[in-house]
């Protein structure tokens, strides 16, 4: 009789398995973002004080984000904006030369596109290391050379999100238009969002300024900053956002060390 229970178990073991591994990872940015809040006694956050993320600004859009696991990702990246080692993970968006490269360092193990093949978008959810990465889709502007057509790209850029440390990190992308719920629902909650406020080149400082509001993440890092006035777009995401302009190039953060008010922050070091 336990020979038969034991085949039993191992048959069924057996049939689960696949279906498991076929399984996207799970996103605890979604999970948290659906979930009640929850209160957390003081003396046990202390007890369990948690790792930190370190995110340094090479330039444009591209940001290096190191983990407590020692993964190193790059955002947007064509290989112009490098600081110290060679990344571990590169993500790219497809908008012109300065947010991707066809031919990145061979030595660069994990290449993720934001843009799908075949017209088909970009599906990613991956874990690497001790970093899950997933994307959401937008659509791009055509630019000189790209094929004749509407002036829109479907699916052709992605805002990439990382969730590492307990931390939900968002990297807006070169963003062309608004976002709607479907977005917000697929984005989940942020704690931490790399948002372009060039005005023109991404979409107009009005339309990233309420997508800033409504994401309301603890942190907003900008980038494409180009010559942007920074008051007018601390002006138009209101007064609910502090500032802290800094002159190092990096951050180091973690769930404990988050500001209890949304704060833009500078990172003048580069």
């Amino acid at each position: 009789m336990r020979q038969l229970i034991s085949a039993a178990f191992a048959l069924l073991s057996a049939c689960l398995s696949p279906a498991l591994a076929q399984q996207p990872p799970r996103s605890e940015c979604l999970a948290m973002a659906n979930a009640a809040p929850r209160a957390m006694p003081v003396a046990f956050r202390q007890a369990t004080a948690a790792a930190e993320v370190e995110i340094t600004y090479a330039g444009h859009s591209t940001y290096f984000i190191d983990t407590p696991g020692g993964l190193r990702i790059a955002t947007d990246y064509s290989g112009a904006y490098q600081v110290g080692r060679l990344p571990d993970v590169v993500t790219m968006n497809r908008a012109h030369s300065t947010h991707y490269t066809l031919f990145p360092d061979k030595r660069i193990p994990h290449v993720l596109h934001g843009w799908g093949e075949d017209g088909k978008p970009a599906a990613i959810s991956e874990r690497i290391g001790d970093t899950l990465i997933r994307n959401v889709t937008t659509d791009i502007r055509r630019y000189f050379g790209d094929d004749s057509g509407t002036d829109m790209i479907r699916d052709g850029n992605s805002i990439f999100i990382f969730e590492v440390a307990g931390l939900c990190i968002g990297h807006l992308g070169h963003l062309h238009h608004k976002l709607d719920d479907s977005h917000f629902a697929q984005i989940g909650r942020l704690d931490i969002v790399m948002v372009p406020i060039d005005g023109t080149y991404t979409m107009s400082l009005d339309g990233v300024s309420e997508i800033t509001k409504r994401l309301r993440a603890s942190v907003v890092l900008p980038m494409h900053r180009f010559a942007t006035p920074l008051d007018e777009f601390m002006r138009l995401i209101g007064q609910q956002f502090e500032i802290d302009r800094r002159t190092e190039r990096s951050l180091r953060i973690s769930r404990d060390t988050l500001p209890s008010t949304p704060t833009v922050i500078i990172l003048d070091g580069v």
